[in-house]
């Protein structure tokens, strides 16, 4: 079965929008735990725009309690240290999760929107993945479906890859039948494929969805689908934790 892993992040950024602790991040992650999630993701940025420092703390505590469930830290490598924030990769080694997923994201992008170009920053990334494999962390990077940037990432030592999955969701929510989804698709599963061949596994996010997901979750050799947005908003209708269930019904409807 594809893993699925939550990303918390709306929920903070629900809870940021008033002084206090509601919605509390630690419940929603029991939540999901207990609906059958098999991962947590949370994305912490230097802005602290929706997860924390000390929610990474918290959500680490609890998953020392779940040894089964992953968690996953995503974010810019890069990210320096502020009075707030202690920098991304501190943080990390901070809490070592199961898997880290980096990020060429900036402060003033409102969402992850590109993989990286591992010819300008993958040099840069080798001592990093290598400082986090050292801790016991497995290491993805967030990349776009492009085969020659996949076979410069398998050359940095990470573990994995995760393919951006934006345009791709864009131009299945305008039509799932046009011949723009479906090259768009078959260029996942080439890149997917491409991934295989360089003995690196397979993770996918960005507005996934209950309705392309039927069509994603064919993709060759994927593992684990990270989602937050969609999942967050499909909670309001049905309960976060039937929306777990549904996901998850999605991911293993062979």
């Amino acid at each position: 079965m594809i893993a699925l892993s939550v990303n918390l992040n709306k929920i903070a950024l629900i809870r940021n929008s008033r002084e206090g602790n509601y919605p509390n991040v630690v419940a929603h992650a029991q939540t999901c735990i207990d609906a059958g999630a098999h991962g947590i993701t949370v994305h912490p940025r230097p802005d602290l725009r929706h997860i924390r420092p000390d929610d990474v703390t918290n959500l680490h505590h609890l998953l020392e309690q779940h040894p089964t469930v992953e968690f996953n830290i995503e974010g810019n490598p890069f990210a320096a240290a502020n009075e707030r924030y202690p920098g991304f990769i501190a943080l990390v080694e901070r809490h070592p999760p199961q898997q880290c997923t980096l990020v060429p994201d900036t402060e003033s992008q409102l969402t992850s929107d590109h993989g990286f170009d591992l010819n300008e920053s993958g040099a840069q990334l080798e001592p990093l993945i290598k400082k986090l494999r050292d801790i016991g962390t497995r290491v993805s990077l967030f990349m776009d479906p492009d085969p020659q940037q996949i076979r410069l990432a398998a050359s940095t030592g990470a573990d994995r890859i995760e393919l951006y999955t934006g345009p791709f969701a864009e131009a299945y929510a305008d039509n799932p039948n046009i011949d723009t989804t479906k090259r768009l698709f078959e260029q996942h599963c080439a890149a997917a494929r491409c991934a295989t061949e360089e003995g690196l596994g397979i993770n996918a996010g960005h507005d996934l969805n209950l309705d392309n997901l039927t069509l994603y979750r064919q993709l060759p050799g994927l593992q684990e689908v990270s989602i937050g947005h969609a999942l967050t908003v499909d909670a309001i209708a049905m309960g976060l934790g039937n929306a777990v269930k549904y996901y998850l019904d999605v991911l293993d409807n062979n």
